[in-house]
């Protein structure tokens, strides 16, 4: 039985788009890295004080209609408001055109949870006033894949439209499946990354109730401590981030500008617990995608951690990095983003994924900021409070999900 083979295409990026609690741009966003902004706040979206957890990185100064016609963005969801407006800037900072003969072969790739949390006030209106009240669009509104597809269609792509969601590893699981769909020749181009809008009563009342969220309500501005002997959880973040990903020859030959190429990305799965982290899981996905990208643990420069500020991830993530690196762990610079941000979930690896490559572009590692008390069981350098220069060339970002999904991106200097 006869075998065809098939042309493997190099990935690179070539657009970045971003809403996030620190800046609603990407190049705010940065800002806000570099500097150590901090995103963390008193909720505002409702009133928290009953909530056991009242602080959040919310997305400030939100208008979904500086990009949505005001009719469609009341019929879309927070979620995708922010998967589409990070979509949009990575669109136009890719300076790659839709047009009739380019359509069909560019697509999305999104991983959000959608509106799971929010579910409860369309309920109400069910129990409250009966099936002919409730509102005939929450599907469309609310659905999880409303974050990929009011994207494309607001933009009029035509090719793969795909939402992923596993867990907190959904945003780097995205672009390991827009990668590996580029790379096989289903597209030319993805836009591919996460969102999410999860800032609601009932996720903060739920995780908080889970021991999973810090509930240090009266200083949000330290609540966020990854790597801090002093740190009690994590705080829940909103917002999206969004890359432009490109075969190398559709990028050549329109002559874009190159940011990076994404290189290789792994997974991999604990199997352990549903809640408590693995180390040997992930370092597989460490591994696993330093094996995809052809890159050993000598060449990675910067690792930017799944780091969620809790007392069993940043432990687990500092003893996988361990494994996964050996003696390389104690040389590699590492930080946390989400010090700033907080954790945008199923959206946590879209955002740091522009983080990883930014940090590349400019040379400049973002720091981690509050943290004060060293634990001497997160002993690796994990770029304290300020940030630095640095010559990277290779990154790897991780995103490691509840329940022990496991995805790490490798980010590489682009060399023809």
């Amino acid at each position: 039985m006869g075998s065809t083979s098939r042309e493997i295409h190099r990935v690179v990026v070539t657009g970045l788009g971003a809403v996030t609690p620190i800046g609603n741009t990407t190049a705010e966003y940065w800002e806000g890295l570099r500097t150590g902004r901090n995103g963390i706040g008193r909720v505002t979206q409702f009133d928290p004080t009953e909530l056991i957890v009242q602080i959040a990185g919310e997305v400030k100064g939100w208008d979904p209609d500086v990009y949505l016609d005001r009719k469609i963005s009341r019929r879309t969801g927070r979620f995708a408001q922010f998967a589409h407006a990070a979509g949009v800037q990575a669109l136009a900072d890719s300076g790659l055109e839709v047009t009739d003969e380019t359509r069909d072969d560019i697509g999305v790739v999104m991983a959000t949870s959608g509106d799971t949390f929010n579910m409860g006030p369309e309920w109400e209106v069910f129990l409250e006033r009966g099936s002919r009240a409730v509102d005939p669009f929450i599907i469309t509104r609310m659905g999880q894949h409303m974050g990929a597809a009011r994207l494309a269609r607001q933009i009029g792509v035509r090719g793969p439209n795909t939402t992923i969601n596993t867990a907190c590893a959904s945003g780097t699981d995205a672009l390991g499946h827009a990668l590996n769909l580029i790379r096989l020749g289903h597209a030319r181009a993805l836009l591919a990354g996460g969102a999410e809008a999860m800032v609601t009563p009932l996720a903060l009342s739920s995780m908080g109730r889970m021991g999973a969220l810090s509930k240090n309500n009266d200083d949000p501005t330290h609540a966020s401590r990854p790597f801090d002997a002093n740190r009690d959880g994590f705080i829940l973040g909103e917002g999206a981030g969004v890359l432009m990903l490109e075969s190398e020859e559709s990028a050549l030959a329109r002559g874009a500008r190159i940011y990076c190429e994404l290189a290789g990305v792994g997974w991999s799965f604990d199997a352990t617990d549903d809640t408590a982290p693995d180390p040997q899981g992930q370092a597989m996905a460490m591994l696993r995608a330093m094996k995809d990208a052809g890159v050993g643990v000598s060449e990675v420069d910067y690792i930017n951690a799944h780091g969620t500020s809790t007392q069993y991830n940043d432990r687990t993530e500092t003893q996988a990095i361990k494994l996964a690196f050996g003696e390389a762990a104690k040389r590699v610079r590492i930080s946390s983003t989400k010090s700033m941000t907080g954790h945008l979930a199923a959206g946590a690896g879209g955002i740091e994924a522009v983080a990883s490559v930014l940090a590349l572009h400019h040379r400049t590692i973002p720091p981690t900021i509050n943290y004060e008390v060293p634990d001497p069981e997160c002993d690796l350098d994990v770029t304290p409070n300020t940030p630095q220069a640095a010559e990277i060339d290779v990154v790897l970002s991780n995103s490691f999900g509840l329940g022990g999904q496991n995805a790490s991106a490798i980010f590489r200097r682009y060399q023809p």
